[in-house]
């Protein structure tokens, strides 16, 4: 096996991931998002943070499988510079679902 010389360990951005990945899917399934920007309970409120769920989570897959690739495709674990490209876009991806499901549970309110 052919390790990936960085000035940091890969776990580091690899933990990150896994945290933001974390943070999205509990404000997404575990009711966060619910709970965070529709306090009343309406019906309205709830089905238009389903959409922006929904749209964030395009981000969130563009995002697990970067972050999935970074690791697993062979040319990623061989080349230094491959391996950041993938998880930086990989991490990109969570801030940016992240930012979608903020951004839009802040306007269905």
């Amino acid at each position: 096996m052919v390790r990936v010389q960085l000035g940091f360990s890969p776990v580091i951005p690899t933990i990150a991931s896994f945290l933001l990945a974390m943070l999205w899917a509990l404000s997404v399934f575990a009711g966060w998002g619910l709970q965070a920007f529709c306090e009343g309970g309406e019906a309205t409120c709830s089905q238009r943070l389903g959409t922006v769920a929904g749209v964030s989570g395009f981000f969130a897959v563009v995002a697990a499988v970067c972050s999935a690739g970074a690791w697993l495709l062979p040319s990623s674990r061989r080349d230094r510079r491959a391996f950041i490209r993938t998880i930086s876009a990989g991490m990109l991806a969570w801030v940016v679902a992240e930012g979608v499901l903020f951004v839009g549970g802040m306007v269905v309110r």
